[in-house]
């Protein structure tokens, strides 16, 4: 019985689509992941809770036939800010979010990152002189 569930997860991995603009934060990798971790000896892996893993599994595969959205459809593809499917895509990419993240940094921040020493022991030597000054 294992593996069949071990396959209906396979399958499901090899359906869900890989967003390569979201590096690190997405679901499909996530989800492949998790998979190889759960079932780590393959057809062999003994589940404690075969119940749940069948739920997990319900679950997911309601999420990727997109059950939820034909169940309960949108009278219209619009959103507050009036930006396309496209648009947010764009926006939610790792690259994007980085560049945002670097814009909020202040002024201070970026001269400091600019100036600052790379290797380890210049950076000890620049803290020992600042330490070794004299206050004035």
């Amino acid at each position: 019985m294992a593996a069949l569930r071990y396959r209906r997860f396979l399958k499901l991995c090899e359906e869900w689509p890989v967003d390569e603009t979201k590096r690190g934060r997405d679901l499909g990798a996530y989800l492949r992941q998790r998979v190889a971790q759960a079932f780590w000896e393959g057809e062999n892996t003994q589940i404690a809770e075969p119940e749940a893993c069948d739920q997990m599994y319900e679950s997911l595969a309601r999420l990727h036939s997109n059950y939820y959205k034909h169940k309960y459809p949108r009278p219209r593809d619009t959103s507050l800010s009036g930006l396309s499917v496209e648009e947010y895509k764009q926006i939610l990419s790792t690259d994007t979010l980085e560049e945002f993240q670097e814009m909020n940094k202040s002024v201070w921040r970026k001269l400091q990152e600019k100036f600052e020493p790379t290797r380890p022991e210049e950076k000890h030597r620049a803290w020992t002189r600042v330490l070794s000054r004299p206050r004035t």
